[in-house]
């Protein structure tokens, strides 16, 4: 069986093109260094080098076995690298980028308790309804929800992120729930603006069918916090995450409203450059976040189901 040590070997011989300077590198008399490529050859069943007093030149089974042993040489480097840095203490500037309300709720709170349990690590959080490109600002990885743009980045799917339509009982009292998409697009609905989607329109799937309904309102904002509050306040319908309705549900001051219809998930991303590896301290970041994101979808199962 070939081994690494094999592979190392021949290539050594290729590179100083003489078995006489290759055995003077490696400290080995010329003999010694002919025998054991002939033992190399033999096991092989293969001649590897054409050999003279002057030169050598590579057979064809040569080359194949230079470039693919170098190939394997090359991964066998990066695994022991890459085995190396995942016991390794995550040091250093950690720099994140996230959105605003879903950063400040959710990724700040757990940022929190992930540097308790990394005293050598230092932590620069971005907050920004407005994607930062990670290599020309410097960030190691960044948050991001719904659909990604086509990128070199790397992509992790830490958390799914369901979006409900809810409204506060007094507005429902006053105005009524609506049944139909029909009757939706007759409401008072807060929109939220976002950059990557028409403003004022809400896609919905129900079985096969997709309907994309153009609603109207009198309040619209780009912050989803304000939006929720204003729900709160009986001022119309909004569309928002679970985690972020989930506590008004269960304390009665939201209602979730046409359920039968599913909203387009905005599912949970971490993104990091696209290397070989990945930095002790992303990896350790990206695996304590999913851990921590984990909770979403069982909150919203549990919030939600009675509604």
């Amino acid at each position: 069986m070939t081994t690494r040590s094999d592979i190392a070997f021949f290539s050594q011989i290729v590179k100083f093109g003489s078995l006489t300077m290759a055995a003077r590198a490696m400290g080995v008399t010329p003999p010694a260094l002919s025998k054991r490529l002939a033992q190399l050859e033999r096991r092989l069943k293969t001649r590897l080098l054409n050999r003279t007093t002057r030169s050598l030149s590579l057979t064809a089974e040569g080359q194949l076995y230079l470039d693919r042993g170098g190939a394997i040489l090359d991964e066998f480097d990066r695994l022991e690298e890459l085995l190396s840095t995942m016991n390794a203490e995550p040091t250093g500037i950690l720099r994140v980028n996230a959105p605003l309300n879903f950063g400040r709720v959710r990724v700040a709170p757990a940022i929190s308790d992930f540097m308790n349990a990394y005293p050598g690590l230092q932590v620069d959080l971005d907050l920004s309804d407005h994607p930062k490109d990670l290599t020309d600002e410097g960030f190691d990885l960044a948050i991001r929800l719904g659909d990604l743009p086509d990128s070199g980045l790397r992509a992790r799917r830490i958390a799914s992120n369901r979006r409900h339509l809810c409204a506060s009982p007094g507005y429902l009292a006053r105005y009524g729930a609506p049944a139909t998409l029909a009757e939706l697009a007759r409401h008072e609905c807060i929109v939220v603006r976002r950059s990557d989607v028409p403003f004022g329109v809400w896609k919905f799937v129900r079985g096969e069918s997709v309907d994309n309904v153009k609603v109207r309102g009198r309040m619209a904002c780009n912050d989803g916090e304000v939006a929720v509050h204003w729900a709160l306040d009986g001022h119309g319908i909004v569309m928002r995450s679970g985690w972020d309705i989930a506590r008004y549900v269960r304390a009665g001051r939201l209602r979730i409203v046409l359920a039968e219809y599913l909203l387009p998930a905005r599912d949970v991303y971490a993104v990091f450059h696209n290397s070989s590896h990945l930095s002790p301290r992303v990896r350790a970041f990206v695996d304590f976040i999913a851990g921590r994101l984990n909770d979403l979808d069982a909150m919203e199962s549990t919030d939600m189901a009675a509604i």
